[in-house]
C-alpha cells in the first residue's frame, strides 16, 4: 500500500503533467532591461529600501509579502496596489488584504525617485519585485537577479485575490494545489513559506491554531493566548517566528519541527506528510534554504507578467494612467 505521502506527490505530479493550463509564462524579462532608459534603477530602490528598513525593519516582510500577493493574483502585475474606483473594486479589500498589508506608501516613494531620474519608464510591477528582493536581503536573507520587463495592470480583482491568496486555515493539499496552479513545486512551496520567517500575524488568523489544534507545543499555544484571547482583538499581532523575528533565517523551520508553527498552515508543512523532509533539511541547512529561496523566488516572479504592449506603465502606481 502506498504511503500518504507517496500518494500525495503522485497526485501532485499529475496535477503537473495532466493539466493543460499553462500558468508559469516565459516571458520576455531580463534583467539589463532598462540599462539604457533607467540604468540607476536598482541602486535608487536599495538606497530607499535601505533607509526604510533602518528606520523599521519590519518593512522588509511587508515588501514581500505585498509581491506574493501580487503574483498570486492574475500575476505579477502590480494590481494589487491599485485603489478602488467608482467602476472596480480591488484586491487591497479582499479578506486576505484588508487591514493587513503594508508598504503602499513606499512604493510610491521608491516609484517617485525613480521617475525624477528616469521619467515614467518603469512599472510598479518591477519596483515592486526589486524592492521585494531586497527587503530579504537587508534582512539577512539571499539575493538574486531580478529579470525586468513587467508592465502595470490596467485592472484588479477582488474576486481574484479573495480565491487564489492561500489561507492560514488550508491544510497541506489545499497549499499544494493552489502553489501548483502557479506551477510551484512542494519545494517551492515550502521554501517559499519560509518568508515567514520575517513578518507578524494577526490574532484572528491563529486564534483556532493555539485554541483547537492539537500538534501544537503546549507552552507555546498557552504563550500566544495571553495575546490572543478566544474572542476580541482580531488585531494583536504575533511575530511568525519568536525566535528571531527581523532576521531572514532558518528559524521558521526550526520552530516547526517544534510544534511551534504559529498558522494552522505553517505547521501543516511538518505533521508527517509529503513536505517534512524539506523542512527538516532548511532546519539543519540554512544555506541549502537561502538557495531554494532565492531560486522560488525567481520562478515566482515569472508568473504571468504582462509584458511588451500588454498593461501600461503607471505614472502613479495606485491608479491606471
Amino acid at each position: 500500500m502506498a504511503s500518504r505521502s507517496q500518494t500525495f506527490v503522485s497526485a501532485v505530479l499529475c496535477m503537473f503533467a495532466c493539466s493543460g493550463a499553462v500558468v508559469l509564462v516565459l516571458a520576455q524579462l531580463s534583467p539589463s532591461f532598462y540599462a539604457q532608459s533607467c540604468p540607476k534603477l536598482e541602486s535608487i530602490v536599495r538606497t530607499v529600501m535601505t533607509q526604510a528598513v533602518a528606520q523599521d525593519a519590519t518593512v522588509g516582510a511587508s515588501m514581500l509579502r505585498l509581491f506574493f500577493h501580487d503574483c498570486f493574483v492574475n500575476g505579477c502585475d502590480a494590481s494589487v496596489l491599485l485603489d478602488d474606483t467608482p467602476t472596480m473594486v480591488g484586491e487591497k479589500n479582499a479578506p486576505p488584504n484588508r487591514n493587513s498589508l503594508r508598504g503602499f506608501v513606499l512604493i510610491d516613494s521608491i516609484k517617485a525617485q525613480v521617475d525624477s531620474q528616469c521619467g515614467a519608464v518603469v512599472s510598479c510591477a518591477d519596483i515592486l519585485a526589486i524592492a521585494a528582493r531586497d527587503g530579504v536581503n537587508l534582512l539577512g536573507g539571499p539575493s538574486w537577479v531580478v529579470a525586468q520587463g513587467r508592465r502595470d495592470a490596467r485592472t484588479a480583482s477582488l474576486l481574484a485575490a479573495g480565491s487564489n491568496l492561500p489561507p492560514a486555515t488550508a491544510g497541506i493539499s489545499t497549499l499544494a494545489s493552489m502553489f501548483a496552479s502557479k506551477g510551484l513545486s512542494l519545494r517551492d512551496m515550502t521554501a517559499l513559506s519560509g518568508a515567514h520567517t520575517v513578518g507578524n500575524a494577526r490574532c484572528s488568523n491563529f486564534r483556532a491554531r493555539i485554541y483547537n489544534d492539537s500538534n501544537i507545543d503546549t507552552g507555546f499555544a498557552y504563550w500566544r493566548r495571553q495575546g490572543c484571547q478566544s474572542v476580541g482583538g482580531d488585531y494583536n499581532l504575533a511575530p511568525l517566528d519568536a525566535t528571531s523575528p527581523t532576521m531572514f533565517d532558518g528559524g521558521y523551520f526550526q520552530n516547526l519541527m517544534a510544534g511551534r508553527g504559529l498558522l494552522h498552515s505553517d505547521q501543516e508543512l511538518f505533521n508527517n506528510g509529503p513536505t517534512d523532509w524539506l523542512v527538516r533539511m532548511y532546519g539543519d541547512n540554512p544555506a541549502a534554504f537561502a538557495a531554494d529561496f532565492a531560486e522560488a523566488m525567481v520562478k515566482m516572479g515569472n508568473i504571468s507578467p504582462l509584458t511588451g504592449s500588454m498593461g501600461e506603465i503607471r505614472l502613479n502606481c495606485r491608479r491606471i494612467n
